[in-house]
């Protein structure tokens, strides 16, 4: 299969959860663009965006990393964190690149784009928005708490989360991207801090909304403290729905498998539990449910089976575009 014959994926999300996916999806032949967060204000891309006046590259960074096809040791040296006691300490070399490859270029997304060469990525990254932008979330009580890094620490439930600058302006490759996709895959990742950020892009929301192409949801394993506290799947899509004005979402995959006990009990700790998959509500909801034991333990860390999920995403994409 040609490059041109490749059938078109659009992923959309940030930290964690979207490389994990990236990593099982890029060993398919298929044209992947991956668009990610820039509302990262902590560590070290909060500093390179204060500094610099830069969006931040540590989402970026990530995805670049996970989609590279370089020796495991050039992946590495990119993703190195400096733990030293100087100006250096906690940042890591993908990010000061990805900083001096804006600076170079005069835009950001032209340094990911020669990062890519140089990393020989597969797929396209796209930033939501050229530019840096500022999470704010609205809390039950009606307190603002801004900065996606302090968000998950306010201790109150969120009500919406907002973007400003209200003039954020999509890259036309994404909106071009999600119109021409046969798929489109939202998470999995935080839902207030790494996904709605991009749907909130109002251009890029609303291409998604109305895309032709199936949208499928990988909900998280696992519930996160002053985010989604006790949140069912059913309620990270309401959450989504309730952001965009529209329902949208066609497909969601679901874990079927339990959770270990002893490692519920460690995530305890972190106030965090297994998502209770509400199949019925889902259904009623109108979304085909895609069913299947998702779970993957690294390091006593629960993430998706990395190739178990691409497997269903791929054969999926062949059901869409035969």
């Amino acid at each position: 299969m040609t490059k041109i014959d490749q059938p078109r994926i659009v992923i959309i999300g940030g930290g964690t959860g979207l490389s994990v996916l990236l990593r099982g999806l890029k060993k398919y032949p298929v044209d992947i663009t991956a668009i990610v967060t820039v509302a990262d204000d902590g560590g070290s891309s909060g500093r390179l965006r204060d500094d610099l006046q830069i969006p931040p590259p540590g989402d970026v960074r990530n995805v670049l990393a996970a989609l590279s096809e370089v020796e495991p040791l050039v992946e590495e040296m990119f993703q190195h964190r400096f733990k030293t006691k100087n100006e250096l300490s906690g940042h890591s070399l993908g990010n000061l690149i990805l900083a001096a490859m804006t600076s170079i270029t005069g835009n950001f997304v032209h340094a990911i784009q020669e990062m890519s060469r140089v990393l020989n990525v597969h797929g396209k990254v796209l930033p939501a928005a050229n530019q840096g932008v500022i999470l704010h979330a609205e809390l039950e009580d009606g307190t603002i708490v801004s900065g996606e890094s302090k968000i998950p620490f306010s201790g109150k439930k969120i009500k919406k989360v907002f973007l400003t600058p209200e003039k954020i302006e999509p890259l036309p490759e994404s909106l071009y991207a999600i119109n021409q996709a046969d798929l489109i895959i939202i998470g999995p990742g935080s839902l207030y801090t790494s996904i709605l950020p991009n749907l909130l892009v109002p251009e890029l929301g609303k291409a998604v909304c109305n895309a032709k192409a199936k949208k499928v949801y990988i909900c998280n394993l696992m519930t996160q403290a002053g985010e989604t506290l006790d949140y069912s799947a059913s309620d990270h899509v309401k959450a989504i729905y309730d952001h965009l004005n529209k329902q949208f979402i066609d497909t969601i995959l679901v874990n079927n498998k339990p959770i270990p006990l002893e490692i519920q009990e460690r995530y305890k700790k972190e106030f965090a539990s297994p998502v209770d998959y509400d199949v019925q509500n889902l259904r009623d909801m109108g979304m085909e449910l895609l069913q299947d034991e998702f779970v993957s333990l690294q390091d006593n860390v629960i993430r998706h089976d990395t190739n178990k999920v691409a497997q269903i995403i791929y054969d999926l994409l062949m059901k869409e575009t035969k």
